[in-house]
C-alpha cells in the first residue's frame, strides 16, 4: 500500500493541532496514553505506540483519535488490512469526527481492487464540502482512475500467461528480465536469503540459454559481476556484448570494487568470449547523489533509458525515466528526463525500450490506471517525441504493482515478473501474447562472424547499420574479439546498409530490405574482411542508381560516405571504380551505361576531396557477370558497383 509516509504525518500533525482542546474522549487515562503515544509516533517509534494506543482504546472503546493513529502506524508498517480495520471503526463511531479518514478509506479500497466502495468513501467526503483544495484534487484523481479501471474490467483482454519452468523460476523471486534480440539468451535477477548481507539476502543475475524453444537451466554468471551484495535490474546490449546494471557501494569486504557516487549506482561490463569484464561505474554524468537504477540500453548500442529515483521527506522514492546518449567522443551526455507523456508526478519505474527503438514500455502510478503501478506503453511520433501513455488494460494491469515488462524482439510475446498462485514459489517469470494494438514494430536480426578471409582467423571490427532513407546511423557496435561473433538489430519495414571495417582491411558492404518481410525473418552470415591488397577489390552493395541511368540517388550517400573515409584513412591507395550491368538492352548501351556510374561515383569521390590522381572510372558493361542473367535475382547481383585497389 503506496501512502507517502510524510502524506500521514502531515494528516496525524494537522488532526493533533486540530483535536488536542477536544479530543473525542472523557477518559482523562486514555487522554493521556494517547498523548504519549503520539510522542512516540513523531518520534517513529512504532512498536511502542501501538501498544499504548491499543492500552488507551482499552480504556475508551469509542477514542476516535487513538482508533486514527492506530490505523497511521499501521499504514507505516504496510499492514492495510490492518489499518482498514481502524479505519472503519473511526467511520462507524463518526465519520464527520476526522473527515480525512474517509480519504485513506477510500484509497486502502481503491489500490486493492474495491472500487465500488473506494468512490463510496471519496463521495461521502466530498459530499462534507470541505474546503481542503489539495485532499479535494487528490481525491477526484482517485476518483478518475476509479472510472477507468471499472470501464477496463468491463472490456478484459485475451491474457493466459504461461510460467518459463523450473528451469528458470525457482522457489526464490526471479524478476527484472533481459533479452538479447534473438531470443537466445535470457538474463534475470534472482534473490536468494543471505544471512552475512546486511540486507539479510543476495540479489544476483542468473542466465538461461534457449533449445530448441525450451529455457535451459539457468546459471548464476559469477564474478567479476555479481558479489556477496547485491546485484540488480540488468540491461543486456541487443548482441549481448554489454551487461549494464544496478549496484550500491559494498560495505566490508565483500568482493568486488563497486564506489560510487551516492546511493546506487549503474555499472557495465563487457563480454569478452565467455567471461565479462570487471565492472566500471558509468561515471558522474549519469550518476548522481540519488538512486540510479533499471536501466534499458536501446539496440542503437548508443543510447540508455533508466530510473532515476528521489528520495522525499518521509522516506519514499519517487522515480522518472531519463535518457542519455553517447555523443561523438563517446562520452555519455548528461542525461535529462523524459516528457510529460511518460514523467508524472507519481513513480515511474521499470522502463524498457524496445529493439524497434520506438516504443517504450514503463510502470507507473502516476498516470490512470487499475491500482498501483501499471504497466504503460508510449511511441515515439515523426518529430522524435514520445506520445500519450497508453494503458495495457485488464488484467495485464490489476489493483496490485505491475512491472518488469519486457517484449520480444518481433513483437509477439511479452515476458513480465508475477507472484501468482500457480508459481514455484515468490515472484516467478511469465510469457504472454501481448495485443496487437499495444505491440511494437517487428523487428529481427543480422548475426555471423567477422573474420580474416585469408587466416579465417576471428577479428574484432567495427559495423555500423545505417537507415538509407536517412542516411542516419542505426546502430553501431563492434564483433566479439575473442570469437569475432556480431548480432545487428533490424526493424521490420525499413531498408538498411551495413558497413563493416576494420584497420588494415577494405571495408565490407551489405544491405537488407525489410520493406515487405512481414515475417521479420533473421539473417544469418558470415562476413570475411579482405586485407588490403592489390588487386583485391569488393561489391558497393548501396550504391543506387535510377533504372537504366547513371544519377546517383540520396540512399547513395552513406555507402560513398564510408569509401571517401576509408580512402583518407588510407591516403596512399590507388583505386578503381568500376561499373556493372546485366545482360538486358544492347552491349553498347550497357558499355555506356556502365562507364557512366562508375563516372558518377568518381566525381562524388573527387567533389568531396579525394584526389583525381587515385581514381580511375572503367566501365564493363554486362562482360564481368558475377551471377547467372537467367534470374531476377542474378540480374540484380550483376548490376554492381565495385572498387578495386590498383596501388598502395
Amino acid at each position: 500500500m503506496k501512502i507517502s509516509k510524510l502524506i500521514i504525518l502531515l494528516f496525524f500533525l494537522s488532526c493533533s493541532v486540530s483535536y488536542s482542546q477536544n479530543y473525542h474522549s472523557t477518559n482523562k487515562k486514555a487522554i493521556k496514553i494517547y498523548e504519549e503515544a503520539s510522542e512516540l509516533y513523531k518520534k517513529y517509534d512504532l512498536e511502542a505506540a501501538k501498544v499504548l494506543l491499543k492500552e488507551a482504546i482499552s480504556k475508551d472503546s469509542e477514542f476516535i483519535e487513538a482508533y486514527t493513529l492506530l490505523a497511521y502506524v499501521n499504514l507505516d508498517q504496510n499492514n492495510g488490512e490492518e489499518a482498514k480495520k481502524y479505519f472503519l471503526k473511526t467511520i462507524e463511531l463518526d465519520p464527520k469526527a476526522i473527515p480525512n479518514n474517509l480519504y485513506f478509506l477510500g484509497e486502502l479500497e481503491r489500490q486493492t481492487g474495491n472500487y465500488s466502495d473506494a468512490k463510496r468513501y471519496f463521495s461521502e467526503y466530498l459530499a462534507m464540502n470541505l474546503n481542503n483544495i489539495d485532499l479535494n484534487a487528490k481525491i477526484n484523481y482517485s476518483l478518475k482512475k476509479i472510472d477507468f479501471a471499472i470501464e477496463a474490467m468491463a472490456s478484459p483482454r485475451e491474457f493466459s500467461p504461461r510460467n518459463l519452468g523450473p528451469n528458470v523460476n525457482t522457489e526464490f523471486a526471479e524478476y527484472f528480465p533481459s533479452i538479447t534480440v534473438d531470443q537466445k539468451n535470457l538474463l534475470f535477477t534472482r534473490r536468494l536469503p543471505f544471512e552475512n548481507s546486511p540486507q539479510g539476502f543476495n540479489e544476483d543475475f542468473y542466465l538461461s540459454k534457449k533449445n530448441n524453444s525450451e529455457w535451459d537451466l539457468a546459471k548464476n554468471i559469477g564474478l567479476p559481476i555479481n558479489t556477496q551484495l547485491n546485484e540488480g535490474a540488468p540491461t543486456l546490449s541487443a548482441d549481448g556484448q554489454i551487461l549494464i546494471f544496478t549496484a550500491c557501494e559494498l560495505y566490508g569486504n565483500y568482493g568486488g570494487n563497486r564506489k560510487g557516487y551516492g546511493s546506487c549506482d549503474l555499472f557495465y561490463s563487457q563480454k569478452q568470449g565467455d567471461n565479462w569484464s570487471e565492472p566500471r561505474n558509468m561515471g558522474p554524468n549519469i550518476n548522481t547523489k540519488h538512486w540510479e537504477t533499471q536501466p534499458s540500453f536501446s539496440s542503437d548500442g548508443r543510447t540508455l533509458y533508466f530510473i532515476r529515483g528521489i528520495r522525499e521527506r518521509g522516506g519514499n522514492r519517487n522515480g522518472n525515466i531519463y535518457v542519455t546518449q553517447l555523443d561523438s567522443s563517446g562520452y555519455w551526455a548528461p542525461p535529462v528526463p523524459l516528457n510529460n507523456n511518460i514523467n508524472t508526478v507519481g513513480n515511474e519505474e521499470s522502463v524498457f525500450i524496445h529493439p524497434d527503438n520506438q516504443t517504450l514500455y514503463f510502470s507507473s502510478d502516476g498516470h490512470p490506471g487499475l491500482g498501483g503501478l501499471d504497466i504503460f506503453m508510449s511511441r515515439k511520433d515523426e518529430k522524435g517525441d514520445w506520445g500519450e501513455a497508453v494503458n495495457l488494460g485488464y488484467p495485464i494491469n490489476t489493483y496490485s504493482n505491475e512491472n518488469s515488462l519486457l517484449v520480444s524482439a518481433n513483437g509477439t510475446l511479452a515476458y513480465f515478473a508475477s507472484n501468482r498462485d500457480e508459481g514455484f514459489g515468490e515472484l516467478d517469470l511469465y510469457e504472454f501474447i501481448l495485443p496487437q494494438d499495444v505491440a511494437p514494430q517487428k523487428a529481427t536480426y543480422f548475426s555471423g562472424k567477422i573474420f580474416d578471409n585469408n587466416t579465417k582467423e576471428p577479428i574484432a571490427a567495427r559495423f555500423e547499420l545505417i537507415e538509407l532513407s536517412t542516411n542516419k546511423v542505426a546502430v553501431e557496435s563492434f564483433s566479439d574479439p575473442i570469437d569475432g561473433k556480431f548480432l545487428v538489430t533490424l526493424v521490420d519495414g525499413k531498408d538498411y546498409a551495413l558497413n563493416v571495417s576494420k584497420e588494415g582491411y577494405l571495408f565490407y558492404s551489405d544491405n537488407f530490405s525489410l520493406s515487405s518481410n512481414e515475417s521479420a525473418s533473421p539473417f544469418e552470415k558470415d562476413v570475411p574482411l579482405q586485407p588490403i591488397e592489390v588487386g583485391k577489390s569488393i561489391v558497393l552493395k548501396n550504391i543506387f542508381f535510377e533504372t537504366a541511368k547513371y544519377d546517383l540517388k540520396n540512399q547513395s550517400k552513406a555507402e560513398l560516405d564510408k569509401l571517401i573515409s576509408f580512402l583518407n584513412d588510407n591516403s596512399k591507395i590507388k583505386i578503381e571504380v568500376s561499373g556493372h550491368t546485366d545482360n538486358v538492352g544492347s552491349e553498347n548501351s550497357n558499355q555506356i551505361l556502365s562507364m557512366n556510374r562508375a563516372k558518377a561515383v568518381a566525381e562524388y569521390l573527387t567533389k568531396n576531396g579525394i584526389s583525381s590522381t587515385r581514381i580511375i572510372a572503367k566501365g564493363y558493361g554486362s562482360s564481368q557477370a558475377i551471377d547467372t542473367n537467367e534470374t531476377e535475382s542474378g540480374r540484380a547481383k550483376n548490376r554492381r558497383t565495385e572498387f578495386k585497389i590498383l596501388g598502395i
